[in-house]
């Protein structure tokens, strides 16, 4: 009982201020939490909501069926613990990836998959990047496309080998390439409509995201057109040890086309052994790519390495002059040639025939290489998988796939060979 009566003295003797702070410091600190949920999140989400309806496309492009498998797919294996899918508002984010990702392209994304980490690079412009193909060998086995890749295998996926694939694979792939797609299909006109509705006329930073005209600047990027630099043939050790790094997984050690990750590309990557190429055309290849193959623009090396690897490409080259053609062979040639060719490889053979737009895969620019004649005899016969070029040597049946006699095969041969220009 005494000690109860010094407990009470005791506490009467602490000041009413005192006793009152506990209970203050506990409203303020809930009060405290509450304000950051409002002021870090519901109020952030309230002008992410306002700023989506705005400047949203009326009707954007929802996720098919596949595609939303594949983003589930994407989700349980992990990948956004290395990729991102977010171009921020930075220079050097904007330069290597293209236009900052504005919050509408994300509004079918929940929960988000923007990561945190680019241990693999941002996949925020993904859609168009590489062909369907490329990313099946990717999955497959990361290393055979993209030496250093620390990415791991996902074989799993697939019924032994890249051209394999499982329908987990194609979802996943088919996820991959709606990431940048809807902005893309919005056009010049959704993005006009987005700058009219950000309100965001002295806001730097909201600005940025329209400062460039490219939504995608992934330098691997292929383009059907492009600024072509005039590379020259450069230090061909230095070439050498570059192609090992970057082409040889495709193109194999020695430019036979028969590189680890060929197995799975159709088309399939070129034997440079066979092909003689002027500079012309390995300056646009190295910085543009091919459009519709693995090939991949090399816009992030300087041109003393792209100078290199075209001294690299063209020593593996066993192409051999012949001796001139006669002209009987040659007036033959030109008649098949402007009857069945021109209309995709051009008149000239420079690869811009009326069908090229149409076409999935860029013909060939006959005046910027000259394959060898067994090489050109072999395509004629068996066409190029993957591409539109079909066979055209008549099997000698009466319901065969080619049009063209064997007489008409040679002729040919002979006169798109003859189109190589060495500048060119």
């Amino acid at each position: 009982m005494a000690g109860g009566v010094i407990m009470n003295d005791a506490v009467k003797r602490v000041p009413r201020a005192l006793r009152m702070a506990y209970i203050v410091a506990s409203v303020c600190g809930v009060g405290f939490f509450a304000m950051s949920v409002l002021l870090l999140g519901v109020w952030p989400g309230q002008v992410l909501e306002e700023q989506t309806r705005k400047m949203s496309p009326e009707h954007p492009l929802n996720l098919t069926v596949s595609e939303s498998r594949g983003r589930e797919i994407y989700s349980y294996e992990g990948c956004a613990y290395c990729h991102t899918q977010q171009v921020r508002y930075l220079e050097s984010d904007m330069a290597r990836f293209g236009a900052p990702t504005l919050a509408w392209e994300t509004r079918f994304d929940y929960p988000h998959l923007w990561g945190t980490r680019r241990i693999g690079p941002d996949l925020a412009r993904e859609s168009g990047s590489h062909p369907e193909d490329w990313h099946f060998v990717h999955l497959f086995a990361p290393r055979s496309v993209v030496a250093d890749s620390v990415m791991p295998s996902y074989s799993a996926m697939f019924e032994g080998s890249p051209d394999r694939p499982k329908q987990t694979a194609r979802d996943l792939v088919a996820y991959l390439e709606t990431l940048g797609r809807s902005r893309e299909l919005a056009g010049p006109e959704g993005e006009a409509h987005a700058r009219a509705n950000c309100n965001c006329d002295k806001d730097e930073m909201g600005q940025m995201a329209f400062h460039t005209s490219e939504l995608n600047t992934n330098p691997r990027k292929t383009r059907r057109n492009g600024a072509v630099p005039v590379l020259v043939a450069g230090d061909g050790k230095r070439g050498l040890e570059l192609y090992a790094r970057y082409c040889a997984s495709c193109h194999g050690t020695k430019g036979l086309g028969d590189g680890p990750g060929a197995a799975g590309l159709h088309p399939a990557p070129a034997n440079l052994a066979e092909h003689k190429y002027g500079l012309e055309r390995l300056s646009f290849a190295l910085t543009n790519g091919i459009d519709g193959t693995a090939m991949p623009a090399w816009r992030d090396l300087n041109f003393g390495d792209l100078s290199a690897l075209v001294a690299a490409v063209r020593s593996f080259s066993v192409v051999q002059q012949e001796l001139p053609a006669d002209p009987k062979t040659l007036e033959a040639g030109a008649r098949v040639y402007k009857a069945n060719c021109a209309q995709c490889h051009g008149e000239t053979g420079a690869g811009d025939g009326i069908a090229v737009n149409e076409l999935r895969v860029v013909p060939a620019n006959l005046q910027g290489v000259r394959p060898s004649l067994n090489a050109t005899l072999h395509v004629l016969h068996n066409g190029i998988e993957g591409t539109e070029m079909a066979p055209w040597a008549s099997d000698g049946t009466p319901n065969g796939t080619g049009r063209l006699s064997e007489a008409e095969v040679s002729a040919v041969a002979v006169y798109v060979r003859g189109l190589y220009q060495e500048g060119r």
